[in-house]
């Protein structure tokens, strides 16, 4: 999670010896020693995932049905630009997808 967030509720999960992976950057993590060290857990970090971790992500998130919110906008720079101005103004609180797979059918 790429913001300030308390990660001591998700590190009480983990089971012993779990590991939390940090992917992303916020300012501070703000961590609890004894949620660490009472069960052997560990906290690493990297500023992106690999493909390995990315697909083991969209594996976990296909078994638990868990998916993301996006709007599905065609590859025209109007719409591409009307994203990024509801972007810009915090309007959206999803993802924009572009759809190129209509970009090759208009080819």
């Amino acid at each position: 999670i790429g913001v300030q967030h308390d990660p001591n509720p998700y590190l009480n999960l983990l089971a012993i010896d779990g590991t939390m992976v940090v992917v992303g950057v916020s300012k501070t993590l703000d961590l609890s020693t004894f949620g660490l060290i009472g069960r052997r857990r560990r906290v690493v970090g990297s500023p992106i995932g690999g493909i390995a971790e990315t697909q083991e992500c969209l594996d976990f998130c296909a078994r638990h049905g868990i998916a993301c919110k996006s709007e599905v906008i065609q590859p025209e720079p109007e719409a591409i630009e009307a994203a990024y101005d509801r972007m810009s103004a915090s309007d959206v609180k999803y993802r924009f997808v572009i759809n190129m797979g209509q970009a090759s059918a208009q080819e």
